[in-house]
């Protein structure tokens, strides 16, 4: 045999592509593991946001800041725990649109109709009031 270097113009797929895809089902198969340090630092960040939840109580915050504080933890916890520990970090992305999409139109069109319906009771209390 002879060592005989051909050059070949246009893209060639790589050796190492084709070793990490034959590779890969070998390995998702096997199981996937985080590191329990990644769980360790999500537990801190959960318990740090629901001491910050207690903390909106316990100073008495009220009005709209108090539930606009609360809502926005209880989001941020809820986002920690579908991301890490149901694995959504990990998954692809359409699968990730197809779960999380639906309740995030879900509440924008609750806030759509929460500002529309204050509009309808403002028109409704004028004109029921210019009747009498």
């Amino acid at each position: 045999m002879t060592n005989a270097a051909v050059h070949v113009e246009g893209p060639q797929p790589s050796l190492q592509a084709h070793v990490h895809d034959a590779a890969a089902p070998a390995a998702h198969a096997k199981g996937q593991q985080h590191p329990i340090k990644l769980y360790l630092v999500v537990w801190g960040w959960l318990f740090v946001l629901s001491t910050c939840s207690f903390l909106v109580d316990y100073f008495g915050i009220q009005g709209n800041l108090r539930w606009s504080l609360i809502v926005l933890f209880m989001v941020l916890k809820a986002g920690l725990i579908v991301a890490v520990f149901m694995h959504m970090a990990w998954e692809r992305l359409a699968l990730a649109y197809a779960i999380l999409l639906p309740p995030v139109l879900v509440l924008v069109f609750v806030t759509i109709m929460v500002l529309e319906s204050d509009y309808t009771r403002l028109i409704r209390l004028l004109f029921f009031a210019s009747s009498t």
